[in-house]
């Protein structure tokens, strides 16, 4: 089970799932809000625990035994969340860079939910128009400097739709405001502590993204059996700069972790 980060989609998985396939079902769905997932309805908003039980229901319907669940970034996050809940159904963990964002502890109270508001009331459902998909995949090397051209106009044809004027981002723009909730180290820690199956945490040697090195190195230490690896030539999306290599370790992590799967 792939699962992908925040504003991205199943598809930005192509390069991994195509190599694991021959080998493993390989199944990585849309978040809901983004992707070809439906968007959430009026007056809602995508809690992030929202996450967590969309997957989890999608493990219910679609994977009847133990599994190989690999988060990128948010999707880290919410496998870690899922896992913690459910520590007794995942064989393995990969985590790519998903070891969430900087503690936020205290940054909740009044003034957050005032700006939430604000932003949630104001923030339309719909997206800004790009006038060409040429034009969205500018934005994505512009944001990914080693994501080479020709990923960037694949990911972009796959990841907009067209509308009058041009083409649109899948996913839904009001992902892109402040939630209520801010991300609290200690909460996340309670998840990590009950995951028992092995762990791999990967990181990108030229990643942007990603924790200070001493941070990364204590939030692992709460992980009862893991082990971590740093891809050279790749920065924080790792399924898109590192395919055949990040195919290869959750490749090596499924045989290890599923015997005779």
């Amino acid at each position: 089970m792939l699962v992908h980060g925040f504003t991205d989609f199943a598809y930005g998985w192509r390069g991994v799932a195509e190599r694991l396939a021959p080998h493993a079902r390989v199944i990585a769905p849309d978040l809901r809000g983004h992707g070809d997932s439906d968007r959430i309805g009026a007056g809602g908003y995508y809690h992030f625990f929202d996450y967590v039980a969309d997957l989890d229901d999608v493990i219910a319907q679609l994977v009847p035994g133990r599994f190989v669940l690999a988060g990128h970034s948010m999707g880290g996050t919410v496998a870690t969340y899922w896992a913690g809940t459910r520590p007794e159904r995942p064989a393995a963990l990969a985590l790519l860079e998903g070891l969430g964002p900087p503690d936020l502890a205290g940054g909740d109270g009044p003034a957050r939910t005032a700006q939430w508001i604000a932003q949630w009331r104001t923030t339309a459902h719909a997206p800004k128009v790009m006038p060409t998909v040429d034009v969205a995949a500018a934005r994505l090397r512009a944001k990914d400097p080693l994501l080479d051209e020709a990923l960037a106009r694949e990911l972009a044809e796959h990841g907009t739709r067209r509308v009058e004027g041009g083409v649109v981002w899948k996913h839904d723009p009001l992902h892109l405001t402040m939630g209520p909730y801010p991300y609290r180290l200690d909460t996340a820690i309670k998840y990590w502590t009950r995951i028992t199956c092995p762990v791999l945490m990967v990181d990108g040697a030229d990643s942007r993204l990603n924790l200070p090195i001493e941070e990364r190195a204590a939030r692992r230490a709460h992980f009862a059996d893991h082990r971590h690896v740093i891809l050279e030539r790749c920065g924080h999306a790792i399924p898109r700069h590192q395919p055949a290599r990040l195919a290869e370790l959750l490749g090596e992590l499924a045989t290890q972790a599923v015997p005779g799967r």
